[in-house]
């Protein structure tokens, strides 16, 4: 009886344990759920958002790749596409001030779908022209030949109609994971246009063993338009998610008390904490309408901040000018085609910039650097990044021998006047336009403007095959005896491609150390403005970039860039097109020298940044805020000095950082 007595007790206490044991478990599971169910919401948020800006960056990377397609397509200088580029920004600016004030008080994530839509139908946009203004024409020598020697190139007979009419009247042919996929997007897009530029602009439409250019050739363009079609598709399906999204998101059980949520992650909020009454919103907007002015002055009174916005301003100028016409210098300047420069682009340049910045945040955290030692890994990296830019001055090609505009079709390298220079005594009985650009390559190695300016009476084979007989200009210099050519440019000399190497290898080093800069200059930035100005500084600064740099940049760098052309083409319906071939070295001086000059300027500034930050600190406090207890822009709390979880997401993070080169 006693043993089972002493049994039955422990039997009734095992009982009375195991319902605390059954509650205690569902209350830990309840946990685990609600904790996965809000990580499971946060997942899916982030990866929808990370698409979203693969899709963003993907569409503005391959808008750089398309602009030599672009122009050349629709026979424009390199200004205006300059100011096609720089819409895409005036694009932003007309819709942020509108996305900032409803953002926070509308469906969050249902205004990122109908951004995509919106994004995606932009992009369609831009491709529909090609459809609408029929076949691409490129000046070319037709006849009617076979294989048989037919129609003269050279026209003696003065009455016979010229080519280019003989053309016009022929029938028209039919943040985290965010950031990196926000790298990982361009790589994409610039492969994208490598794609795209391989293939023929008109390609489903046209038989392609009739078009007698290569993508080598100054007057090839490519299927532009089927990158945006793709670009377009893939910013629908980054937008889906979001429409199935709740309007908040369920933030953690040991987070919801949490008074340390940065502006950028309110959203994730219980929908009873964004519960107010009218009247404390109007009262709050009217307090926020009473403190924008003197937030202005104060923000503007911060030495430190003016003069890095003018040093960012100017260094963006310069990064945002030698992005965009990068392409046309590397296809102008080494002879490569469109599909091949952005394959370099893409599969190079981008991931040294990726790595750029990785490394400089790596160096910050790594060394605990301050706000003195940000300013000064900055300039750092300004410096020896165009110093190394100079040396591509060095690294550049001659001019194409072109007859009549870099040489004279005497041999001679000096050419004054170059229309006038393009007729001579050995095309002078052919009735020849100057404005025409169908380039043939003579056998001997010179480049002439057209098979009429060579002087060609005859020809045989078709399309790519053309070969031109009897060229009365073509011929060595020591004798005039006629002679042939082909269809096409003569390739450029044999020190070109070494060139090209070299330079991508300084290129890619270039690339890199400016990215090394980038995130101390923009914790620097953090670091120097009141905890409550942050939000507006950063708007300031993005906007200022962005108004003053990517709008501007482009157009007054095609503008610079126009000024090196030797040879313009000519549109169908009258009037000057696109630049057919450029003076390298004149390129070359503008290009590279307008981009080391801004630089300079900027460096200038970063300087004085260290300057005022060297004056505001001693070498204590530069020291103490490496520690995080107190920064050279003043006395600060640990709290205030370091950049919360959700700054430092974005602390790698700069206005278009993703096609910056």
């Amino acid at each position: 009886m006693e043993v089972s007595s002493k049994e039955n007790t422990h039997f009734f206490s095992n009982n009375t344990v195991l319902p605390v044991d059954r509650s205690s478990f569902k209350s830990e599971s309840s946990a685990s759920k609600e904790k996965q169910a809000c990580c499971g919401g946060i997942k899916i948020f982030l990866g929808a958002l990370s698409f979203v800006y693969f899709a963003k960056a993907l569409s503005g990377s391959y808008l750089k790749s398309t602009i030599t397609q672009i122009e050349r397509r629709f026979d424009i200088p390199s200004s205006l596409v300059g100011v096609i580029d720089g819409s895409f920004e005036i694009g932003n600016l007309l819709i942020i001030i509108l996305v900032s004030y409803f953002g926070a008080k509308l469906h969050r994530p249902r205004i990122i779908g109908a951004g995509c839509l919106i994004m995606s139908a932009g992009t369609f946009l831009i491709a529909m022209p090609q459809f609408f203004m029929g076949r691409y024409r490129y000046e070319i020598f037709s006849s009617t030949i076979n294989s048989t020697v037919s129609l003269s190139p050279c026209l003696q007979d003065k009455s016979q109609t010229p080519l280019s009419a003989l053309e016009k009247s022929q029938a028209k042919i039919n943040a985290g994971c965010v950031q990196t996929v926000a790298i990982i997007g361009p790589i994409f897009g610039f492969l994208l246009g490598s794609l795209c530029a391989k293939l023929y602009v008109d390609i489903g439409f046209v038989d392609l063993d009739t078009v007698t250019i290569s993508p080598k050739d100054a007057q090839w363009v490519g299927a532009w338009w089927l990158g945006y079609l793709i670009a377009g598709l893939i910013s629908i399906l980054a937008g889906i998610p979001f429409w199935f999204l709740p309007r908040h998101l369920p933030r953690p059980q040991g987070r919801k008390d949490s008074s340390t949520s940065s502006e950028h992650s309110r959203f994730i909020t219980e929908d009873s904490k964004d519960q107010g009454t009218s009247s404390w919103q109007q009262a709050k907007l009217a307090e926020m309408a009473k403190d924008f002015l003197p937030s202005l002055k104060n923000l503007f009174g911060n030495p430190v901040y003016i003069l890095y916005l003018c040093a960012s301003i100017i260094q963006f100028n310069s990064l945002i000018g030698m992005v965009t016409y990068k392409p046309k210098y590397i296809e102008q300047q080494y002879g490569q085609t469109s599909s091949k420069t952005n394959f370099v682009i893409g599969l190079i340049n981008i991931p040294a910039v990726a790595f750029g910045i990785f490394s400089g945040g790596l160096i910050m955290k790594r060394f605990g650097v301050g706000v003195v030692g940000a300013a000064k890994l900055s300039l750092g990296s300004s410096f020896f990044g165009y110093l190394l830019l100079l040396s591509l001055f060095a690294m550049g090609c001659g001019n194409s021998e072109v007859a009549g505009l870099t040489v004279s079709y005497h041999g001679a390298e000096a050419v004054s006047d170059h229309e006038q220079a393009l007729i001579s005594e050995c095309n002078s009985g052919c009735s020849c336009s100057r404005s025409d650009w169908d380039p043939i390559c003579g056998e001997n190695g010179v480049t002439y403007v057209s098979p009429c300016l060579a002087g060609c009476r005859a020809s045989n084979g078709t399309g790519k095959n053309t070969v031109f007989f009897n060229c009365s200009c073509v011929g060595t210099f020591e004798s005039s005896q006629s002679s042939s050519a082909v269809v096409g440019p003569c390739q450029k000399g044999n020190e070109c491609p070494k060139m090209f190497l070299y330079f991508l290898v300084i290129s890619v080093i270039t690339s890199y150390t400016l990215s090394v800069g980038g995130t101390p200059g923009y914790i620097l930035l953090l670091r120097c403005i009141k905890p409550h100005l942050k939000s507006f500084a950063l708007g300031i600064y993005t906007l200022a970039i962005r108004v003053l740099a990517g709008i501007p940049a482009p157009v007054y760098f095609g503008v610079a860039i126009d000024t090196a052309c030797l040879k313009w083409g000519s549109k169908r319906c009258g009037g000057r097109g696109a630049c057919r071939l450029y003076d390298s070295s004149a390129l070359r001086y503008v290009y590279l020298g307008l981009t080391l000059v801004l630089g300079m300027v900027s460096i200038f500034f970063s300087v004085a940044v260290l300057c005022v930050l060297r004056k505001k600190s001693s070498p204590q406090d530069e020291t103490l805020s490496a520690n995080g207890e107190r920064g050279a822009c003043g006395t600060k709390s640990r709290k205030d000095s370091f950049v919360n979880s959700d700054q430092l997401i974005q602390s790698t993070y700069w206005p278009e950082k993703e096609t910056r080169l």
